[in-house]
């Protein structure tokens, strides 16, 4: 494949730019802890979230999934901030597309709110034009509304001149609902058994090595 600038790169947030799965696995099991259910191992954690809340907790807790959405997120706001970390090269990577003038946009299913503090808390809300969250439009992700208000403000509309980057089959999955180019930053090569008909055409073991990409481009 032959690679030009791109218009503009979407990126998902959660272990793709940042490192928060512990924040994630403890305030997961703190909610399953309280409610009666047995707590998850780090990988079980990293393996069953991969949807918005609003999707995941009605199949988990039943017609208690409001009060584990009121544990989750009160365990979560109380820590996400202080063991907030970048992954290496994230920075250095928004820095060099911002530099080129890339449009730049953030798809996540975190909750908007939270989301949003957490870049502002790391000073990335420079790069950004939008920052788009769960509950920020009336589907969230894989479904296209979150990556056409990623792109608002911008004349840009979703196409394979859009790069979709993140670290999961759902983030792909978003990149082919939307139309956009669908880019794995993971430690681990993608399989067609975990990704099926939602294979990236583009995977990168980590942050450092887009970069080396992008200062060609």
């Amino acid at each position: 494949m032959s690679l030009k600038v791109p218009s503009a790169i979407i990126f998902d947030w959660d272990n793709t730019l940042v490192d928060t799965w512990p924040v994630i696995h403890e305030s997961m099991n703190t909610t399953l802890k309280e409610l009666g259910h047995e707590l998850w191992s780090i990988e079980e954690t990293k393996e069953r979230v991969r949807r918005s809340l609003r999707e995941a907790f009605p199949d988990l807790f039943g017609n208690k999934w409001e009060l584990a959405r009121d544990i989750f997120y009160k365990r979560f706001k109380k820590i996400h901030l202080e063991r907030l970390v970048a992954l290496e090269g994230a920075e250095g990577l928004l820095k060099l597309l911002y530099s080129k003038n890339i449009y730049l946009g953030v798809v996540s299913n975190k909750s908007g709110n939270n989301l949003r503090r957490e870049a502002a808390h790391l000073d990335w809300n420079k790069y950004f034009g939008q920052i788009v969250g769960a509950m920020d439009t009336k589907r969230d992700k894989p479904a296209i509304e979150p990556v056409l208000l990623a792109l608002e403000g911008s004349q840009i509309r979703p196409s394979l001149d859009v790069w979709f980057i993140g670290d999961t089959k759902i983030d792909m999955e978003c990149a082919y609902n939307s139309g956009c180019l669908p880019i794995l930053i993971s430690k681990t090569p993608p399989t067609s058994e975990e990704f099926g008909k939602f294979m990236p055409e583009m995977y990168f073991s980590s942050c450092d090595m887009l970069t080396t990409l992008a200062s060609t481009l």
